[in-house]
């Protein structure tokens, strides 16, 4: 009787070789980010496009940049649906169900976030956000007129998202009071004022398995910032759960 090709064991080998070039392939495209603008304090709808044209040009990232219109609206949330990672700088946000159930759906699929500044108080008609999602405990902010010094926490200094940033930087804006953390995020910055007790600026949580980075930076001059663009640029790798670039063939590719 004539020996089939497809015979057991050869079929395996081919689904096993199908099942690497498929994984090859998924490795190999650049993910889609979709970065979200939804306040009006810091100037995210200035800051965050030209973020988002630093990720395209110096790691080939797909991105893609929506804003909050008139209102209580952020058109283009189907972005979504086929994002690998989200980057939220959103402000009291009364959102419309669906496009809250968008946020919500993209969340429980496992996806990871990146939050900045006002993330923690981002939507009025979510107000677990904060403690479930990011892991914080947003209650206010020091005075705009107090200088806040932000420090590497020790026990922290060895992080992927701390490799290249300062050991100690200058907060551009106030600092937010967010102590106490759950016990399940874990902190990475701590800042403070004269005399009063340091708190935590930037940490790490995970929602529904998924990666969450959340800092309480994101001022117009934190931008302006070498270190907070570096740990910016490495949450957002290790988000993706991707090593995070070289600093010196990052320097050398801007140079260039």
């Amino acid at each position: 009787m004539k020996k089939s090709f497809f015979d057991l064991p050869c079929f395996l080998a081919l689904g096993f070789i199908a099942m690497r070039s498929v994984g090859a392939a998924e490795s190999a495209r650049a993910p889609t980010i979709v970065l979200i603008s939804g306040e009006f304090e810091y100037e995210s709808a200035r800051t965050l496009p030209l973020f988002k044209q630093h990720l395209e040009t110096n790691y080939g990232f797909k991105c893609i940049y929506l804003e909050r219109a008139k209102g209580e609206d952020i058109p283009g949330l189907a972005a979504l649906d086929s994002a690998d990672l989200a980057v939220i700088f959103i402000r009291r946000m009364t959102l419309p169900e669906e496009q809250l159930g968008r946020i919500k759906t993209y969340l429980g699929s496992g996806k990871p976030l990146v939050g900045l500044r006002t993330a923690s108080h981002a939507f009025e008609n979510w107000k677990e956000w904060d403690h479930d999602v990011l892991g914080g405990n947003y209650h206010n902010h020091r005075g705009n007129d107090l200088v806040a010094t932000v420090k590497l926490r020790p026990e922290a200094a060895d992080h992927p998202i701390l490799k290249g940033v300062a050991k100690e930087f200058v907060a551009g804006g106030s600092l937010y009071l967010n102590s106490p953390l759950p016990s399940s995020s874990t902190v990475l910055l701590m800042g403070s004022v004269t005399d009063q007790p340091a708190e935590p600026v930037a940490w790490i949580h995970s929602h529904n398995g998924a990666r969450v980075f959340y800092t309480s930076l994101g001022h117009p001059k934190d931008f302006e910032n070498p270190s907070f663009e570096r740990m910016l640029d490495n949450a957002i790798f290790w988000a993706l759960d991707r090593p995070a670039p070289d600093t010196r063939k990052t320097a050398e590719k801007k140079a260039n």
